[in-house]
């Protein structure tokens, strides 16, 4: 059986590496696998090319991820930290009293028609039933200031 003689060495080519890799079969044998710290191997380099559209795309979709998870995060513990103080800041429409002035009698209790003739007739405000005022809307008669998200009725339409 002839025996014949060691091929050359091949070179692998990558774009990604910056100097071609020497690749022979005694490289991998089993000895080298074995004890690496013996062999003087030298890694190669890996060159990243990137392009700036590809640093601007990673660096919004990672902005993005950040502000997704950090807005709703920051709602909560400011919530949390809302609903532990107490609230004693004065309802503003209403000037901390719980109740409004009627817009229709403008707080009389009584509405005048002028009728033809020069007659006027006077009857009760039908909005405040003669009253005068109203239950303010903006507090529902406690006369305190509630925070933003209490004044919202959250309901479930499903």
């Amino acid at each position: 059986m002839p025996v014949s003689a060691p091929s050359p060495p091949r070179l692998l080519h990558s774009p990604f590496i910056h100097r071609p890799i020497n690749f022979t079969p005694s490289s991998f044998s089993a000895k080298n696998l074995r004890s690496p710290a013996t062999t003087t191997t030298s890694y190669p380099r890996i060159k990243a090319e990137l392009d700036p559209n590809t640093v601007v795309a990673i660096s919004v979709g990672v902005a993005s991820v950040a502000l997704g998870i950090g807005i709703p995060v920051f709602y909560e513990t400011q919530i949390d930290n809302a609903s532990k103080r107490e609230n004693t800041q004065p309802c503003f429409p209403c000037n901390g009293t719980g109740a409004q002035k009627c817009r229709l009698c403008v707080g009389s209790g009584n509405v005048t028609v002028e009728l033809g003739g020069g007659e006027k007739e006077v009857s009760n405000c039908i909005n405040c039933d003669g009253a005068g005022s109203l239950t303010c809307t903006t507090c529902q008669g406690s006369g305190v200031q509630p925070r933003y998200l209490d004044r919202r009725e959250f309901k479930d339409d499903d």
